[in-house]
């Protein structure tokens, strides 16, 4: 059944593919977004790849506007939201906690507010397993206390603590998602991670290959098998996959839920690189650095949660193809969606 769904930050990265999956599914979409960390030309391209289908709409606005939001709402007579739009580095969040709690905080809640307004019942949230901190135990299950070591981390948490108040006095209900590691793009080459700067493992060591500066590792020193610390990548086409199955739950009258998401493998900074490599035939320019605070020595998901009560399934479970849908979009959009620098914002 075809519903009206407002995705914010839906011109970034794991956003863009959300709206994919949604517009595939036959659901109306409208994108609000700054712009400021997203890309016009995702929408345009998704447009482009289906002019069959009915449009998605762009709205270019701040989510900390309420009125605004509350005005785009009840003008498509949005019907659920997935909330995507947030600031994510969280080195940044150490540096600048004020303008991490006004965005990440003060716009969740701004959102959840303007749906009050406008009787929109039904909110997906895009979380983090920054809001676990330093695990006691792996894999990291929905149970696993949460005690962030940032500010990312804290502002979170702060949007998933108000959730079930916002259910009891305004009867919005919400399913929260904690990615682990989001990798890789779109096999068909539509879509793809462009941020600047770029913070994530792999597309660092493809840029680095393609003529960027040298990839830095920070710490070789880790109680792991080879001294680097290990990750659960997740494939950005199985993230969306999650929120489309969300968003059924919801919409069928599911209750609230909160889910990890991760394939439930940990890969090592070594093993990546080595899997880069095998993909572009050629070594990744590395430089080895002290670790970095803050920094666990494992991290990876146990997502039977939500494959026991949503049937979710991930597709992509092998590292070098994770890696290999990277390589072939950075390879041909070397620059990003629109081929200049200005284009590369964000998220």
């Amino acid at each position: 059944m075809s519903s009206r769904i407002l995705v914010t930050g839906g011109a970034g990265f794991i956003g863009s593919f959300a709206v994919r999956a949604l517009a595939r599914a036959g659901h109306e979409v409208v994108v609000y977004d700054n712009l400021r960390q997203g890309h016009r030309e995702a929408v345009d391209r998704l447009n482009a790849a289906a002019p069959g289908r009915t449009p998605i709409r762009l709205i270019e606005g701040d989510i900390r506007d309420r009125a605004a939001l509350a005005g785009a709402l009840t003008a498509h007579r949005i019907e659920a939201v997935m909330h995507f739009a947030a600031w994510l580095l969280v080195g940044e969040s150490v540096s600048r906690p004020v303008e991490y709690y006004e965005n990440n905080v003060g716009g969740a809640l701004a959102v959840l507010a303007a749906m009050a307004d406008a009787k929109v019942p039904a909110f997906i949230f895009s979380s983090t397993a920054a809001t676990f901190g330093e695990p006691e135990r792996a894999p990291i299950d929905e149970d696993h206390p949460q005690r962030p070591i940032n500010p990312y981390g804290e502002t979170k948490l702060a949007v998933e603590r108000a959730l079930p108040h916002f259910e009891r006095a305004y009867g919005i209900r919400s399913v929260v998602l904690r990615y682990f590691n989001a990798a890789g793009a779109d096999p068909d080459g539509i879509l793809g991670e462009d941020h600047q700067p770029e913070v994530h493992l792999i597309p660092r060591a493809i840029d680095a290959i393609l003529g960027a500066e040298p990839l830095s590792i920070f710490g070789d020193d880790y109680p792991t098998p080879d001294g680097t610390c290990l990750r659960d990548y997740v494939h950005v086409v199985d993230l969306a996959d999650a929120h489309l199955l969300s968003l059924a739950h919801l919409l069928g009258g599911g209750s609230s839920r909160a889910y990890n998401l991760g394939i439930g493998r940990p890969f090592s900074v070594r093993e990546v690189l080595q899997a880069v490599e095998a993909v572009a035939g050629t070594p990744v320019p590395h430089t080895m650095g002290p670790r970095r605070p803050g920094d666990p020595a494992v991290l990876y998901a146990s997502a039977d949660r939500i494959r026991r009560d949503l049937g979710w399934t991930p597709a992509f479970l092998d590292l070098r193809t994770i890696v290999d849908t990277a390589w072939q979009w950075r390879r041909r959009h070397p620059r990003g969606y629109s081929g200049g620098a200005a284009a590369r914002s964000g998220a």
